[in-house]
């Protein structure tokens, strides 16, 4: 019996929001997995949209995104951004994919949101990634992001 090569998939990975205690959750998280974090972005980090205000400066060290790996998964998270409100937990996780293309991107993103509610449409974002969120048809968050500048991609 031959076995058939698997085609590369997108990974899977959760994606937690909260209410201005992401900082303080991850490094709780980091206690107890070990391990560091690649990358802490804040939303000082991000530049203003067109006609958007400055946050202010405890709304702009809040947590905008931050991974710690644990095995194979990559635990995500960031603080609610103050336009969008507090998260209403129950409400609070997203299941993230990564593609490995563009294409994949769009299969992927335009399949599962159909039905669904759009959050944010597929868009070429400021940290280099193809990106858009949405809640599926049965109310599941998702985030899909095709990071550009990751070698093989």
């Amino acid at each position: 019996m031959t076995k058939k090569k698997q085609k590369t998939m997108a990974t899977v990975n959760p994606y937690l929001l909260f209410n201005g205690t992401c900082e303080e959750a991850f490094l709780f998280y980091k206690s107890v997995f070990g391990g560091e974090f690649p990358h802490v972005g804040r939303y000082k980090d991000a530049p203003l949209q067109d006609g958007e205000a400055p946050l202010s400066e405890a709304d702009s060290n809040q947590i905008m995104h931050i991974s710690l790996s644990i095995g194979n998964t990559i635990l995500m998270g960031s603080d609610s951004h103050p336009r969008y409100g507090d998260v209403v937990f129950g409400d609070n996780i997203s299941v993230t994919v990564n593609p490995d293309s563009r294409e994949e991107t769009e299969k992927i993103f335009n399949g599962l949101s159909a039905g669904g509610k759009v959050e944010m449409p597929l868009n070429d974002t400021f940290w280099g990634a193809y990106f858009g969120m949405f809640k599926d048809k049965f109310g599941i968050n998702w985030m899909v992001n095709f990071d550009k500048n990751v070698p093989n991609k």
